[in-house]
């Protein structure tokens, strides 16, 4: 059975990462973007962060640029915008495809385990998935969720 310690990922800086390393912590796995409406979720994800890092939980933000060029800068510029704007401290990732053929296969994963209102795409920036410390995802939450509004399924799992 596949769960999401099954994936890698590239750091934001290009290190490769295999996501087992997380085994047996929760993740809340969110596609980002820096020229969104919803940006100012980084503020929430952080400080959902800094209250359950010590608990286990680990954010893990993908900068994907598929929503209406969203994201259009480069690994160095979307860094420093989340380090300088919203001081991020959670692991981001190099930017990625969450839709299409060439959509990471973590995200293809994630769609397949929990569809959105619209069916299994993302449908927009900020989606967020909550996986537990088995590495299967629990809920979906759609970009209008606001992270402080996950604080009680966060805790479930904890």
């Amino acid at each position: 059975m596949t769960t999401a310690y099954d994936f890698t990922a590239t750091t934001i800086d290009g290190e490769p990462v295999d996501l087992g390393a997380y085994r047996g912590k929760p993740l809340l796995i969110v596609n980002t973007a820096s020229q969104c409406g919803f940006t100012p979720q980084y503020e929430g994800l952080e400080a959902l962060n800094k209250k359950y890092a010590e608990k286990g939980l680990t954010i893990l933000g993908f900068p994907c640029d598929q929503f209406g060029h969203q994201e259009p800068g480069d690994a160095d510029e979307i860094k420093n915008f989340c380090s300088l704007r919203y001081d991020v401290t959670f692991p981001l990732h190099e930017k990625i495809k969450v839709n299409g053929p060439e959509s990471h296969p973590l995200y293809e994963w994630l769609r397949k385990q929990k569809s959105g209102l619209l069916g299994g795409r993302i449908n927009w920036n900020f989606t967020k998935f909550l996986v537990d410390k088995d590495g299967n995802v629990v809920k979906r939450f759609g970009p209008t969720t606001k992270p402080e509004k996950l604080t009680g399924d966060i805790e479930k799992i904890l």
